[in-house]
């Protein structure tokens, strides 16, 4: 004593039809002007910036826990709320290096520890 569910063509919703004026090459109609981005001052420095920015000021090798912890001292990038922000420094240093190879900014100096790299002369 199953009824068989039945669908009627009234059940499914109306598809919405072309516009005349589509594909006729009729111009689109004109967007709003955007606004001007932020002036450079108020952008915010990247992690990765900060790091490299700290890196050049002590001159030696660090790893990503005392980096985080001299760029707030600092001021230069404070973690936005992460639980993990070493880790997250860690990993994009990495990736850098990955994909930039020797363009990287930085380079692996022992285990853990990174520095900036020399500029090739």
């Amino acid at each position: 004593m199953s009824a068989a569910k039945t669908t009627s063509s009234n059940s499914r919703p109306a598809k919405a039809k072309k516009s005349a004026a589509a594909g006729r090459g009729k111009p689109a109609p004109a967007s709003k002007p955007r606004k001007a981005r932020s002036t450079a001052k108020s952008k915010k420095r990247s992690a990765l910036d900060a790091a490299a920015k700290v890196l050049a000021e002590t001159g030696q090798a660090m790893n990503c826990q005392e980096l985080i912890a001299a760029m707030a001292a600092k001021g230069y990038w404070t973690s936005p709320g992460g639980k993990t922000p070493q880790a997250t420094l860690y990993s994009a240093v990495l990736r850098e290096l990955t994909v930039k190879g020797k363009d990287a900014r930085f380079v692996k100096s022992e285990r853990g520890k990174f520095a900036l790299r020399q500029p090739s002369a």
